[in-house]
């Protein structure tokens, strides 16, 4: 009987599908806890679970081009397209407070 299995990133891009919520927290401890390059992989890596790269520039209507070039690690995006990207994930921006004793 042969047993079979999936990669952790299968697993993981799987799990970010089937919660958005799960993508959003995973999201909020990149940008509580990592720089832009963390950031644009983090976006990078979500674009899997929510169609890919070419289908969110598809949503976004961009060229897939510029969108592998915005979410690599020199990927430096605007706000708007920022906003895009998210919101063709079913995301958004937000921001929160501090919990006091955190920086």
């Amino acid at each position: 009987m042969t047993k079979s299995h999936r990669s952790h990133d299968d697993a993981t891009v799987e799990m970010f599908r089937k919660d958005p919520s799960l993508a959003a927290d995973y999201l909020n401890d990149v940008l509580a806890t990592g720089d832009e390059v963390d950031l644009m992989m983090a976006l990078r890596y979500l674009s899997t679970a929510f169609g890919g790269v070419q289908e969110i520039a598809r949503r976004v209507d961009a060229n897939p081009n510029t969108m592998y070039r915005t979410l690599s690690e020199q990927g430096n995006p605007s706000l708007r397209t920022l906003r895009a990207i998210l919101s063709s994930m079913g995301l958004r921006l937000a921001v929160q407070p501090i919990a006091a004793g955190k920086t």
